[in-house]
Parts: C-alpha cells; structure tokens; sequence
C-alpha cells in the first residue's frame, strides 16, 4: 500500500507517504465522509461535467436532514412558499442539516429559496446548484470545533454569495466549481454575533463573470488559505482572489481594509492562482 530486505523497505516508504497524505487531509479538517467515495485521493485537475439530473422533486417544506441524505441526483426545486425565487433575506432553506449530517448527490434547480443551511459541523458532497438563490449553503454552527465540508459539486448564477459563514468553526472547499458569480464565500460582515474563522479554499474552478472569492474579516482574525484554484476567462485579472474587510456585529456595512496575500489573513501565493 528470495530476500525479505527489499520489499519490506519499499512497503514502509508507501506507508510513510500514505500517512503523509491523510495527516496533510486531517490538518485541513476534511471530514471522514467526505473522503468515502469521492475520489478525494485523485490529483488535482479540471472540473468534471456537470451531471445529468434524474427526475425532478418539489419540495414545498423545508427537508430536516440528520445522519446522511442522497438525492440520488435528483433535481429538487422549491414549490409553493419555497417558490417564489426571489433574493429576499430570511428566507427559509431547501435543506437544513443537524450536527454532523451529510448531504450528497442532489441538484438544486430553480427556484433554489436559500440554498441549504448547516446548524453545526456538515458535509456537501457532489451537490449541485444551478440557479443559486439567496444563497447556496449557510454555515451556522456556533463551536469553534465545528467544520464544514464542500467537496465535489458547483454553482451557477449567483448574484452575490455562493456560500455565507455566519457561524464558527472552519469552512473547506475542495473540487468545487463556480461560474457567473459575485463572491464564492463570504464571512459576515455584519452579523450580531461575530466569529473567528478559518476557510480553505483548494482545488477550484472558477468561470468568469465573478467579482471575490473569499471575504473575511480580519479584525476578528479570520484566515483564507487558498491553493491549486484555476480562473477561467479572467484576462485582466479582475476578480480578487481576497479581500479582509473590518466586520462588525451593529448591522452596518463592514469596511475594506485591503486585499491581496498578506501571509496573515490572506494566506496564498501568486503561484496558487493560475489563469486559464
């Protein structure tokens, strides 16, 4: 994963670098579910096909999921006072997952109400959204140990956040892909209670128009780590790979403090961007 001195050294250097792979996984707070199935082990590369949805679901009421849900790839869509496709705050959501649950295998049409919501530590897996409403995902959990993991799946159409974090903990993206976007993650800027948080940001494809990846807030000691994300169409480089702003909990608009990496907040290299 005769002598018996040669194959015994070359089984320990593949463990040693088995070990070294899934300690590096573990340091980015990847959950175990995450990793089950999903080709996580794979290099990094070119966004897969977006998949073909099979059969359609009206969801009229807000699915509670707890433990694992799979859509099967179906194409759920609001109905009803989950279908009115506005971009209104306050929203309810499509799916709101408990602590520690799972939700893989779903494409969200339109209307898309407000995406999906995390109460606690959550795993998306292969879930995709094709027209985002108020927002793709929101992460509300309020421990500092909790972690959030996007791996697989993508976006489309959002006309500000993809993902909103509003509560704790760390946020991980991995082999996600986006298109025709304002922000791919957004820590509050605003919200009555405020937050340290963590967001890693590894193996993206990112399709133009689009404006930010990340915005975090740096007063409350938020970091953004981003490698291996491919910007696609993006010639004059205007989208920002970063930007910290000063949050706040009054509700006000956050003010931008800068972007671009600073090796304390903005935690990349020009080599982790790369233009297609």
């Amino acid at each position: 994963m005769s002598s018996e001195t040669q194959p015994r050294a070359r089984h320990r250097r593949r463990l040693t670098r088995r070990r070294t792979l899934v300690g590096g996984l573990a340091a980015l707070g990847l959950t175990g579910a995450a990793l089950v199935g999903s080709g996580m082990l794979a290099p990094a590369g070119a966004a897969s096909a977006w998949p073909e949805a099979k059969g359609g679901k009206p969801v009229a009421k807000t699915i509670e999921v707890s433990g694992t849900y799979d859509g099967k790839l179906q194409r759920f869509h609001g109905s009803g006072p989950l279908g009115d496709g506005g971009q209104g705050e306050g929203q309810s959501p499509m799916f709101t997952l408990k602590d520690g649950a799972v939700l893989k295998n779903v494409v969200i049409g339109s209307p898309a109400a407000d995406g999906v919501h995390c109460l606690g530590s959550c795993t998306l897996q292969n879930v995709w959204w094709e027209d985002v409403g108020e927002d793709a995902a929101s992460f509300k959990g309020k421990s500092a140990s909790a972690v959030y993991t996007v791996h697989g799946g993508g976006a489309r159409k959002a006309s500000d956040k993809v993902f909103q974090f509003n509560g704790a903990g760390k946020l991980v993206i991995t082999k996600f892909q986006l298109s025709d976007f304002g922000k791919l993650v957004r820590s509050c800027g605003n919200c009555s209670t405020q937050y340290k948080r963590t967001i890693v940001v590894d193996d993206v494809d990112v399709t133009v128009p689009a404006k930010q990846l990340v915005g975090i807030n740096a007063n409350y000691g938020d970091t953004a780590s981003l490698r291996n994300v491919r910007i696609h169409g993006d010639g004059k480089r205007k989208v920002q790979p970063c930007v910290r702003y000063e949050g706040n909990n009054k509700g006000k608009e956050p003010r931008t403090l800068g972007s671009g990496p600073d090796g304390t907040h903005c935690r990349y290299a020009a080599s982790d961007i790369t233009h297609k």
